[in-house]
């Protein structure tokens, strides 16, 4: 196998912490399939809420790729991967942020009852509620990328405050502060009685 491609997916899964199979990796760069196995599907359901689930696979496949090239700059104590791999597909959906603006904009037009796969997920991710999706695909259009990155890690990458610092290379006060603005800025968008900030709150 070249050693600038990822292994293929399949098999059954393997043994150990994501940092022991990061570091057997180095040695036999087969053993990164393991990481496919055990995260491949939550961060491409994170992609696709995110810009769709037309642009998943690709951006999927190139946070492991990415992952799989630089596996040697991992950091052991860190443990999961988790975090790192966010941070990945995070930098590589900013990439395509006019696109994740057009479709939030494109489904704050869209009928609650006519929204399809993908932010009828984020309505039930602490972000929304009931039928307010296309309330809240309109807000978070409009809030400042940094802020809807720690946001939605949150909501819907349910990663801890310093999870999020990992993934976004941010100390902890930074992503409660964002948070906190990112918050603000949804109430003033949405009114402070909206269900959405209700429910959001109450998980916070």
């Amino acid at each position: 196998m070249a050693h600038d491609r990822p292994p293929e997916r399949g098999g059954p899964p393997g043994p150990g912490s994501d940092a022991e199979v990061i570091a057997r990796s180095r040695r036999e760069p087969d053993a990164f399939a393991e990481i496919f196995h055990r995260h491949f599907a939550e961060i491409h359901r994170y992609a696709a809420r995110r810009l769709g689930s037309d642009a998943a696979d690709d951006i999927a496949a190139e946070t492991f790729l990415i992952a799989f090239r630089k596996r040697g700059r991992f950091d052991p104590e860190r443990g999961t991967v988790r975090p790192w791999l966010y941070g990945i597909v995070t930098r590589l959906v900013g990439l395509h942020r006019r696109a994740e603006g057009r479709r939030y904009r494109a489904l704050a037009r869209t009928p609650a009852e006519n929204v399809q796969d993908g932010h009828e997920d984020l309505v039930a991710a602490r972000v929304t509620a009931g039928d307010a999706g296309t309330d809240i695909a309109d807000a978070l259009a409009r809030l400042p990328r940094g802020e809807r990155d720690v946001l939605l890690l949150v909501a819907l990458a349910d990663l801890s405050y310093e999870e999020v610092g990992q993934a976004l290379g941010l100390k902890t006060g930074t992503v409660a502060s964002r948070l906190h603005r990112a918050r603000r800025r949804l109430r003033e968008s949405l009114g402070g009685d909206h269900p959405a900030l209700i429910a959001e709150e109450a998980t916070a």
